[in-house]
């Protein structure tokens, strides 16, 4: 596997797939204030993944579910139950958030992947230590491909 950091906007990169730091699927969806990377992916792709998301219930913390990509150019979108009820992501919710995803990446056979800093926004996990652990999970996944990491950033300030 091969990971790389990057500074900039999770859905500009040119990858397979995208994993969106979602929550447990408790609240519907379209009760929520689109934030973050969701906001995003609502603004640009459409309603569809967040529809197809509403249909599939509850997710448990850590876990991980795919949907299509609405308008957006990639193949799926990895939602990861990321943070919890309280809105508070954990280091084992973080580290369970990515080995599920790259599950899902490795049995559907996507070569590229691209994470945000999975609770580290509304979940309040410090971006630092949030990398660290997802740096650190990603050593102990099986996944042959590449794995972008996204620290969010208006303006990249690097690019593969």
């Amino acid at each position: 596997m091969n990971v790389i950091v990057v500074d900039g906007d999770l859905l500009d990169q040119d990858v397979d797939v995208i994993v969106n730091a979602w929550n447990r699927n408790i609240i519907p969806w379209w009760l929520l204030i689109p934030q973050g990377v969701s906001g995003a992916i609502k603004k640009r792709g459409g309603l569809q993944p967040f529809r197809e998301l509403g249909r599939m219930g509850a997710i448990p913390l850590g876990g991980a579910v795919e949907t299509s990509a609405g308008k957006l150019p990639f193949k799926s979108i990895i939602h990861v139950a990321g943070i919890n009820l309280l809105w508070r992501s954990s280091e084992r919710s973080i580290r369970d958030s990515v080995r599920n995803a790259m599950a899902i990446a490795k049995n559907r056979g996507y070569k590229s992947v691209a994470i945000p800093l999975i609770g580290a926004g509304s979940g309040g996990g410090n971006p630092a230590k949030v990398q660290s652990i997802i740096e650190d999970e990603l050593t102990k996944c099986d996944f042959d491909g590449e794995v972008r990491i996204v620290r969010y950033s208006k303006t990249p300030a690097n690019k593969p």
